[in-house]
């Protein structure tokens, strides 16, 4: 089995992929586990001190002006834990929880947090056991950081609670602690807060859209290309010269993926019908503009995910000369902001995606296309509805791009009267991600019957079409013909496409692909 080690130093976006989607077992290293003891030390000094120390000997938020006497302060602890695991709603995806534990880790493992080398080795163990703790749908409101999320990930470090065991049930947390033979923690000062204060579940839902989004934007681009195929579009709009004039690197690489799926295409360039074309419409013409505006938001949304992983996310931090300070660094702005800004282009990507769809089956503009794609017209309806549920896709598409970083609300008595829904901004863009890979799905579906009509008019595909329609039929999508039921064939598109299917089936053929 794979294993991530993790240091002080932060980690990268294919340790979080590989721990949270591929079960990677996870290590301190013996650097981490040095500055996790030194940290402490200082830590355990601050809280032998007469002079109050917030997160030490205080209480926490609007509460912090009390100064909490050395025996209740292990009380204090649990009970931060115990009040703010406040979730409700449905649970969250495994993979998500595991990123959010993960990165939890990552900060603590840095040494600024004060915590114990055996409260962090306990947070691998619980990893690595395959033990989820069951997190709830609404809670956070992205600052300070997330903090409902991670409060039931740390109950579940203190044998409190329900989590999910290896086998998918849920189950008492303590239970299955003591099934893996884990020792629940028994939380000191500090520490309650330490496990709670960070912005992992939105960190970890930007680095798992990220690395969705690139395939699915790959994708995009080769079912753009299909679409300028099977309307008989012209690829000269694709020449490298002239996106050598405009250049931004986004959309030079799509144009150049949409190129190489198109060599060799019978199809392009020919405006084979009798109302012959200047110009393609917008939908075709721009698409290398827009998948490319999408690929440089994407880039940008990846540094500032990696500035993120490199950082220690806690208030109050320890720092390498003994201070214990307060700071506002879990505050969710910088992530929540791109998480917005990657559904709006998410959104427009879709809307773009969907009009090709539409001009497709439009016998009117489809150049000599049956309408909607159908076997016998009148008799069969084709993909008109298969159309109609990828303009519901698209319209919903646009109603998550609405900003949830624009909105705050306050809470703890105006202590935290600021926040940056950067929770919110995630979840929505984890729905948006989800619908972009069926609008693609729906343009693959209706590309690839076109392309096959178009070639029963004697007009032959390129050679990646070809593999494209080759590997989708493989794959149990039917191609044209009579009416069927059409549910299953959109599904098991969607399942190719969020498989990388596309990439998978077209670089054989062009070379690796943007």
């Amino acid at each position: 089995m794979h294993t991530v080690v993790v240091g002080t130093s932060g980690t990268t976006a294919q340790d979080v992929i590989a721990v949270a989607r591929g079960n990677a077992r996870v290590e301190l290293s013996a650097a981490a586990v040095a500055a996790l003891a030194a940290a402490r030390e200082i830590v355990d000094a601050l809280a032998a001190k007469p002079e109050p120390v917030y997160g030490v000997s205080t209480g926490f938020g609007a509460l912090a002006s009390r100064h909490i006497s050395p025996e209740l302060r292990a009380q204090l602890q649990r009970n931060i834990v115990r009040s703010h695991a406040a979730g409700m709603g449905p649970r969250v995806e495994r993979e998500v929880v595991r990123a959010l534990m993960f990165l939890r880790l990552k900060t603590v493992a840095s040494g600024h947090t004060g915590v114990r080398p055996e409260v962090a080795q306990t947070m691998a163990d619980v990893l690595n056991a395959g033990i989820t703790p069951v997190v709830h749908e609404y809670g956070s409101l992205g600052c300070s950081g997330d903090l409902a999320p991670l409060s039931h990930c740390a109950l579940a470090l203190m044998g409190e609670g329900d989590a999910e065991g290896p086998d998918g049930t849920v189950r008492p947390a303590g239970e299955l602690l003591a099934a893996h033979g884990i020792t629940p923690v028994e939380l000191r000062e500090k520490e309650g807060l330490a496990l709670l204060n960070g912005t992992d579940g939105m960190l970890g839902m930007l680095v798992m859209a990220l690395a969705d989004l690139r395939t699915l934007y790959t994708s995009a681009d080769i079912t753009a290309a299909l679409s300028l195929e099977a309307l008989l579009g012209t690829d000269k709009v694709l020449a490298p010269e002239l996106h050598a004039i405009r250049p931004h690197p986004g959309q030079g690489a799509s144009a150049d993926n949409m190129l190489r799926v198109l060599a060799g295409s019978g199809l392009t360039g020919h405006h084979q019908d009798d109302a012959p074309r200047v110009q393609d419409a917008y939908s075709v013409r721009c698409a290398p503009q827009v998948n490319g505006a999408g690929r440089d938001t994407l880039a940008y949304a990846a540094t500032v995910a990696d500035r993120e992983l490199a950082a220690a996310v806690d208030n109050p931090v320890v720092l390498p000369d003994g201070r214990v300070e307060s700071n506002g660094n879990f505050h969710g702005a910088p992530v929540a902001y791109v998480l917005d800004f990657l559904a709006i282009a998410a959104a427009d990507l879709g809307s773009i995606t969907e009009r090709r769809t539409d001009r497709l089956l439009d016998k009117n503009r489809s150049h000599g296309l049956p309408p909607f794609l159908a076997d016998d017209a009148g008799v069969d309806s084709g993909l008109m509805i298969a159309q109609y549920t990828q303009a519901a896709l698209v319209s919903e598409m646009k109603r998550l791009a609405v900003p949830a970083s624009a909105d705050s609300i306050p809470s703890s008595a105006m202590q935290e009267d600021h926040v940056s829904m950067g929770w919110s901004a995630a979840r929505k863009l984890r729905t948006a991600v989800g619908n972009l890979a069926r609008i693609v799905a729906v343009e693959l579906y209706a590309a690839t019957r076109a392309v096959e009509l178009r070639a029963q008019q004697g007009l032959n595909p390129a050679p990646a079409t070809r593999a494209v329609i080759e590997a989708l039929r493989a794959a149990g999508v039917e191609g044209p013909g009579p009416d069927r039921f059409l549910s299953p064939d959109l599904a098991a598109a969607d399942a190719f496409v969020r498989a990388g299917g596309l990439v998978s089936a077209v670089e054989p053929v062009t070379g690796p692909l943007a």
